[in-house]
């Protein structure tokens, strides 16, 4: 309970309200303006800086040449590999940034995947995941093996987008921009030869 006529005291520098005028009543104290002021300060100098936003994705995408440029830092050899997928990867983004407006002017542009092919070791998962990197775009990896068609048995398609949208920290329209890298599809082709 308040009582009436006494000196009310600023609980951090002590001062008086009458020297500091109004303060903020806490449960056991008070705080000054001046206080207040400098614990805001404090505070935000001892919060992180904000997480760096991501370059706008189309604005700055990378050339073909770049991107080459920077698997090359990450990937050594697989040369035909590498500029093969940068210039694929540059023009599946650029359809994508243009697809609006060529839609308007009539003009389609086919949608293209790439399939890499090579024995276990040789690079194809990590160029994959590198230039999930380079784009800073998200990634997942779903094997083929445990696919089913209709979901009863194993993962599913929803399961793998789910993967993708999780690595996007849930942004719908960066994980709409993400790399699924579906790896051991050659298994599903040698089961289906099985006759048994």
């Amino acid at each position: 309970m308040e009582q009436k006529g006494i000196d009310k005291r600023c609980s951090f520098c002590g001062q008086s309200s009458l020297v500091v005028g109004t303060l903020l009543r806490g449960k056991d104290a008070y705080i000054c303006g001046n206080c207040l002021l400098v614990g805001k300060e404090a505070l935000s100098r001892s919060q992180p800086d904000p997480a760096p936003q991501p370059p706008d994705f189309f604005t700055d995408l990378p050339s073909p040449r770049k991107i080459y440029e920077l698997l090359c830092d990450y990937v050594i050899g697989q040369e035909e590999a590498k500029k093969v997928l940068s210039v694929a990867v540059y023009n599946h983004y650029k359809r994508l940034k243009y697809q609006s407006s060529l839609e308007e002017d009539g003009i389609e542009l086919q949608k293209s995947n790439v399939l890499l092919l090579g024995p276990t070791g040789s690079g194809k998962t990590l160029l994959a995941q590198t230039l999930a990197k380079i784009l800073q775009v998200p990634f997942t990896i779903a094997d083929a093996t445990s696919l089913t068609e209709a979901g009863y048995v194993g993962e599913d398609v929803e399961n793998i987008l789910l993967g993708l949208i999780l690595n996007a920290g849930g942004d719908i329209k960066k994980a709409q921009q993400g790399i699924v890298y579906i790896d051991e599809i050659d298994k599903i082709g040698r089961k289906s030869e099985n006759p048994s």
